[in-house]
């Protein structure tokens, strides 16, 4: 996937320009709403579909998304990051209406945000999960707050770190398998 913050030379900036100019007015204030509203994908693909019989193509229709989010900055709607303090897990985990037997980090990953880690809750009677969190990197970086992840991924470094506290504080196992490479087929937490 492009990186929002690449930057390319002049003239593939005046491509791009060029490009995004082209598109219908409609599409183009489409492709912003679905920026504004912090929904990375469905504006790529409305770009891409819109722009492919002038020759765009997935990477620029990327590109050209990429650039909106930076033209609009603080203006748009980012999803908040879930709460990954004590207090905050603590307080999810008491209104599971079930028994919660073990907290487990799960590896999940998409085009929008790369891997990340789902933090949930395992439960008894009735047997399911609960999600507790969703640590994409950059909610992450900042609950690590300038502390080094190490070599591992820094999502799977704050799903470690605040799911061994809470399974801690609740006196249940905590269940990760393979912090070290994301894995979204990861064996999951048998009792």
């Amino acid at each position: 996937m492009t990186n929002p913050e690449a930057h390319g030379d002049d003239a593939t900036d005046r491509s791009i320009g060029d490009r995004w100019d082209a598109l219908p007015a409609g599409i183009r204030d489409q492709a912003d709403g679905y920026v504004l509203q912090d929904s990375f994908l469905p504006a790529v693909r409305l770009v891409w579909k819109a722009g492919r019989a002038q020759g765009l193509g997935l990477n620029d229709a990327q590109v050209i998304v990429s650039r909106r989010y930076e033209h609009f900055g603080d203006r748009v709607a980012r999803t908040p990051d879930s709460p990954l303090d004590l207090a905050s897990l603590t307080a999810l985990v008491h209104g599971i209406r079930a028994r919660v037997v073990a907290i487990e980090a799960v590896w999940d990953g998409d085009t929008v945000h790369d891997w990340f880690v789902n933090l949930l809750a395992i439960t008894e009677d009735p047997a399911g999960q609960n999600s507790l969190a969703t640590i994409y990197r950059g909610t992450a970086v900042r609950a690590l707050d300038g502390a080094d992840p190490g070599p591992l991924h820094p999502s799977a470094a704050a799903a470690t770190r605040a799911g061994s506290a809470l399974a801690d504080h609740l006196g249940v196992p905590f269940h990760f398998a393979g912090p070290d490479t994301p894995d979204d087929e990861a064996p999951r937490w048998r009792p």
